[in-house]
């Protein structure tokens, strides 16, 4: 019956004709009452916190004076006080048992309220918000909206330790959750790549831990980590923006990591990404490693939950496994969190007790957990489906990217694997989180070839977890507004161009001395793109000398002093070997560049086409050939031209950021 009712109020959303329709944002209200007319803001304004409400909705008023700024180039200012005509009126209300701690109420009229029983709920009302007035160019259609969501927790999983992430996107990426909101960041701080990859050598397998350590000096990745105060710092600003930042030490298994560090803690009879179980250094060591970020009074991990990971470790372990899971279960617990682990026991099955009450459990794959023996044990669980919600970006299994039409039209919640769907409200399912796996270690794939993966799924996913099923909209409606949609407020990892772009060296021609850096108003060119330049190399120049210049990647000239193009990022260099710039004389480049690889045209003619290059290793352990295919993209960077410490020499003009007739 409770989902009839819901169900009833989401037609609310069609309105007479004569009233305003609900406004578009993603996730979609809940349930919208139309009236006539339009309440246009000024973009000059104030938001406004109801006296009583100032402690509590202080930062919330702050943030969202930010983002007016960095969307709409807004200027607001804060205040206390009463309603006012054409302003921002942001207040608490009584408890709702419908909206809960995040749902609210946002009423378009005289001003624009946004009132709901706890801080976390107006925080969300000024995510639709801004949603609105960026979709409906400053104006808000005159209505109430009742929003909530269907579901507590709505999430996402990065692994960080097969493939480092710089803090400032893992800062972005919190901001973005969140302003479609989503409410749970996972990272899983430690990885390895496999072992076939690396001549089968466990010592020569890539392996990563990626936070700052004290008690174990040494154990911290040398090509990417995180220091504690930035860890710490980077929960603090989710619980500002309502993202749960959830730590993830995955153990017994993938941890290879540890065991580099320290051998004598390694499995040698099941693979050194194990540890030993059987040995009490083992346990010495990880709860050494726990403590020293769980204990004292400003511990690292802040937040109220951490994952502890428990999967994938070898079945003939089942008892000592089961052993070490409930051990490290009450052992996180004893520090105030409760506790999340990946799903193994329909593998591991066995006598020995693992405890359930407070503990999560991420539901991923048919053969390591039972969902309904899970829930019926006194587990919860979150889908994490691994058949719909994993994605390995350029390995050739599972996705590659997510079904979005599949998942906006058939997914549910409750289907949480394959074979298996748990009814709506089932008792215990929290929700959902999908999941990025960077199994494939040194693949060349960037950050922004995650995001590009990433951000459809995550918008699709708010969709679907926070307000289920819409048969008002169609996915091809909904995919047109997810186009248009930003990725938050002064956030643009896609690198999306908007509007006419005038260049330095567009209408002009540039010379440059080698010390010379030009700041451009564009700072870089996401997929599908070409960028078009006319060359002239001085006949002295610099080795590699930087050409252009942005936020994550670099293109240079006269890479290694043999006159060819390169470019890097994310660690990864990549050259076009195919052509040489000669010096003293024009030549005419372009370069383009999509999700799948990076071609180079010279005078008109295509050049080289970085794509498509594959690694190939044997597998002693399954007696086959394994393929890693390389990815070689490129976002380009325009942010400055040149450089003052090594940059080019010579002259450059025509450059123009252009859109090729099949794009």
């Amino acid at each position: 019956m409770k989902h009839l009712l819901t169900l009833c109020m989401l037609a609310l959303c069609l309105c007479a004709s004569a009233k305003e329709t609900c406004p578009k944002v993603i996730p979609a209200l809940q349930e919208w009452k139309g009236e006539s007319g339009k309440l246009v803001l000024p973009a000059e304004g104030s938001i406004v916190i109801a006296p009583a409400d100032e402690a509590v909705l202080k930062s919330v008023a702050a943030v969202l004076a930010q983002d007016l700024k960095d969307l709409l180039d807004w200027n607001y200012t804060v205040k206390t006080g009463k309603p006012e005509k054409n302003a921002i009126y942001l207040s608490l209300m009584k408890s709702d048992k419908q909206l809960g701690e995040e749902g609210y109420v946002l009423t378009a009229g005289r001003y624009a309220g946004i009132a709901a029983p706890a801080r976390q709920g107006v925080f969300w009302g000024t995510r639709s918000l801004l949603q609105i007035l960026y979709n409906e160019k400053g104006q808000l259609p005159k209505g109430v909206a009742r929003d909530w969501p269907q579901y507590p927790n709505r999430g996402f999983m990065l692994d960080v330790g097969r493939k480092f992430f710089t803090m400032d996107f893992l800062r972005q990426y919190v901001k973005i959750l969140s302003f479609y909101k989503l409410n749970e960041f996972q990272i899983h701080l430690n990885d390895n790549g496999f072992v076939q990859f690396f001549d089968n050598d466990w010592n020569k397998t890539y392996a990563a831990f990626r936070l700052e350590s004290e008690r174990f000096p040494g154990l911290t990745a040398k090509d990417g980590s995180y220091t504690k105060k930035e860890f710490t710092d980077l929960q603090r600003l989710g619980m500002e923006y309502g993202v749960n930042v959830i730590p993830e030490i995955d153990i017994p298994a993938h941890s290879l990591a540890f065991t580099h560090y320290k051998p004598e803690i390694g499995s040698d009879k099941y693979g050194m990404d194990h540890l030993d179980l059987y040995k009490e250094e083992t346990y010495r060591f990880v709860d050494s490693l726990l403590d020293e970020y769980l204990s004292g009074e400003e511990p690292v991990f802040l937040g109220p939950d951490v994952h502890i990971g428990t999967d994938e470790y070898n079945a003939k372990e089942a008892e000592k496994f089961r052993y070490f899971t409930d051990r490290y279960l009450k052992y996180v617990e004893k520090y105030g969190k409760n506790v999340r682990m990946w799903g193994a026991l329909r593998w591991l099955k066995g006598k020995t007790p693992v405890k359930a009450d407070n503990v999560t459990i991420n539901a991923w794959s048919y053969d390591w957990i039972d969902p309904n023996a899970s829930l019926k044990d006194g587990y919860k669980i979150i889908n994490t489906c691994d058949t719909y919600l994993y994605i390995v970006p350029a390995a050739g299994y599972y996705r590659d990217f997510l079904d979005t039409r599949w998942l906006y039209e058939t997914w549910r919640v409750g289907k949480v694997n394959s074979r298996e769907e748990l009814p709506e409200g089932t008792p215990g399912l929290l929700g959902g989180m999908f999941a990025v796996w960077n199994d494939h270690c040194g693949n060349g794939v960037s950050q922004q070839d995650v995001h590009f993966r990433t951000f459809p799924a995550a918008q699709v996913l708010a969709e679907k977890m926070w307000r289920g099923r819409n048969e008002t909209v169609s996915y091809e409606e909904f995919e047109n507004l997810c186009k248009q949609m930003p990725e938050a407020p002064g956030i643009n990892l896609l690198g999306r161009v908007q509007g006419e772009v005038v260049l330095p060296g567009q209408h002009e021609e540039l010379s440059l001395n080698g010390t010379d850096s030009i700041a451009t108003m564009l700072p870089e060119v996401g997929y599908p793109y070409a960028v078009e330049f006319e060359i002239y190399p001085d006949k002295e120049q610099q080795i590699n000398g930087i050409l252009f210049k942005g936020p994550h990647s670099t293109v240079y000239a006269n890479w290694e002093n043999k006159g060819k193009l390169a470019f890097s990022r994310d660690g990864y260099t990549f050259v076009f070997h195919a052509a040489t710039l000669p010096a003293g004389e024009w030549t005419k480049v372009r370069i383009e560049g999509d999700y799948k690889g990076t071609t180079l045209y010279i005078n008109g003619k295509k050049a080289e086409r970085l794509e498509g290059r594959i690694k190939q290793f044997y597998n002693y352990t399954h007696h086959r050939k394994d393929r890693m295919y390389v990815q070689e993209t490129l976002v380009f960077p325009m942010q400055q031209i040149g450089d003052v410490r090594n940059g080019f020499k010579g002259k450059l003009r025509n450059i123009n950021c252009v859109r090729h007739p099949s794009f």
